[in-house]
């Protein structure tokens, strides 16, 4: 099935589409599952920062590089890390939150989080989007547990016989057949847990991520909430109305000064 698209015309009409029509049957509340993931132009693919990393008009140019970059991140991060960490999916983890260009898709369980980085900018004539994963679909195709995925386990989940290393997958090494799945990061910081941050981790780095689950008939694990230009301001004004703003999601003085700028712009 194809990538379903919703318009949503105000900050109700997103939560009121998101919310589960029934309660859940085990737990009796209306809680939904998914995770989330804004982007200011409706248009643009589901892109990580290494896809991006060769431009918008050519991505995944420089694909080839990423076990470079992510060694030479080893190399010089060490000194910086207060803790061992756990294994070196952590130490990728760290090394996306941190800005350096991965293969892994920052995704929130809040759509409201999601829609703030959807229209953050405020003005422009893009159609903005939020994009929605049912990630349990994904497991379930990929034969994975319907469990979001600790950091630590992933060596074993996937790997089989051989734990399964980033350097692993970098290398197609160790039988790693194809796979997406969605997984919790460790709270590194204050900015992981208020933004209720997860992540996607796939095989294929070559093609975006819409387009891999397309490739495997998973397209209506996807939903877009497309959120028409028009219409972007007033959703800007209704997420700060309620404090979903950049002084709650970057908890430091980084936040508060670009909360000011922007309000006050």
């Amino acid at each position: 099935m194809a990538i379903n698209e919703v318009v949503v015309t105000s900050l109700g009409d997103l939560i009121d589409k998101v919310t589960p029509p029934e309660p859940d049957p085990r737990t009796g509340r209306r809680r939904d599952s998914g995770v989330y993931r804004g982007e200011s132009d409706a248009r643009r693919p589901l892109l990580t920062s290494l896809d991006k990393l060769s431009g918008l008009e050519t991505p995944h140019g420089k694909a080839d590089l990423e076990e470079h970059i992510l060694r030479n991140f080893v190399r010089y991060s060490r000194p910086y890390f207060p803790a061992p960490p756990v294994n070196d999916w952590e130490v990728l983890v760290t090394a996306q939150h941190h800005g350096l260009p991965t293969r892994l898709l920052n995704w929130t369980y809040s759509p409201l989080v999601a829609a703030h980085f959807a229209t953050v900018d405020g003005g422009g004539e893009l159609d903005r989007v939020v994009w929605r994963l049912d990630w349990k679909s994904v497991h379930r195709r990929f034969q994975l547990p319907e469990i979001a995925l600790p950091v630590q386990d992933l060596e074993g989940i996937l790997g089989g016989d051989r734990p399964a290393t980033p350097w692993a997958l970098f290398a197609r090494e160790a039988g790693l057949k194809e796979f997406a799945c969605m997984f919790e990061p460790p709270s590194l910081d204050q900015r992981i847990v208020v933004q209720s941050a997860t992540f996607t981790l796939c095989s294929d780095k070559r093609q975006s991520f819409e387009c891999f689950l397309e490739s495997h008939k998973l397209g209506s694990a996807l939903t877009k909430f497309i959120i028409p230009a028009g219409e972007a301001a007033r959703f800007r004004d209704q997420l700060d109305l309620v404090s979903v703003d950049e002084r709650r999601l970057f908890p430091d003085l980084d936040g508060v000064a670009a909360e000011m700028r922007r309000y006050y712009s």
